[in-house]
């Protein structure tokens, strides 16, 4: 017999609207949970309601409003019961160096990457203690742990969220709570829209060591392992799921340069 792995667990999944977050709120309800879809896209939000069934709902919010966030997890332990597994997945980004960066951006860029995490774990923790525990899973970012051109705001956001998730990991391992991150390379998301700019991705796409951009669902099966019991003695981590990309130092491959050996 079948034991779905979250079987009466209630999740919380920001950003859950479309591409990760969408697979992932398909990935837990396949596996037995209740989740919470929030999103500012309530179009979407709720057609993913209609087809994953009564034990999906939606709730509009604004990841970079403390009041938002907070009044989005109460209605989660409200209709749920309580919080079992929070994923922080909500996310955009921007090009830009320093210079030009308006104030403006770089503070949106951080509000809804770094700053939505803390509200959101800031109101689900004492929920998760009461329940005797639970799992965070943030979506940080290959640009968490390595440097970007011109992507000054975005890098610095997804970095914080990394070292953000080692201090939430050591400071609630001792009241039950697991916190781990992802850290993902380029996904085909509708995020990462590169229609135009005519041969980006495959220029991409040869930088990946795996060749291509991962799918949405591979990502969220990375993410629901952190969030499983099979996980359990895994805390603090920054998971890159990125096909190798991370792994490498950026330099020339030299094969392609240099004839065998003869």
């Amino acid at each position: 017999m079948m034991h779905p792995k979250f079987s009466n667990k209630a999740v919380i999944i920001t950003g859950g609207a479309s591409g990760i977050g969408a697979a992932l709120a398909r990935t837990f309800s396949e596996e037995g949970a209740s989740v919470l879809i929030a999103d500012l896209n309530a179009e979407a939000g709720e057609a993913l309601v209609g087809e994953l069934g009564e034990r999906c709902l939606f709730r509009s919010v604004d990841v970079a409003d403390a009041a938002s966030v907070s009044e989005m997890v109460e209605f989660a332990v409200s209709q749920l019961g309580g919080i079992d597994v929070l994923c922080n997945n909500a996310g955009i980004g921007c090009v830009g160096v320093t210079p030009d960066l308006p104030v403006e951006t770089w503070r949106q860029v951080l509000a809804v990457n770094l700053d939505a995490v803390f509200y959101a774990c800031r109101a689900a923790i004492p929920h998760m203690i009461a329940r005797g525990g639970g799992a965070i899973v943030n979506t940080a970012s290959a640009s968490g742990l390595q440097a970007d051109y011109a992507f000054t705001a975005y890098n610095a956001a997804k970095a914080g969220v990394v070292n953000y998730t080692r201090c939430l990991a050591i400071d609630h391992a001792r009241q039950g709570i697991r916190a781990n991150c992802v850290c993902p390379g380029p996904v085909r998301t509708p995020l990462l829209n590169l229609d135009p700019f005519p041969g980006l991705q495959s220029h991409w796409e040869n930088i990946v060591p795996a060749g291509r951009f991962a799918e949405p669902d591979e990502v969220a099966a990375a993410i629901a392992f952190l969030a499983s019991d099979a996980a359990s003695f895994i805390s603090g981590a920054a998971l890159p799921v990125d096909g190798g990309l991370t792994a490498h130092t950026g330099q020339p491959d030299l094969r392609s340069v240099m004839s065998p050996q003869t």
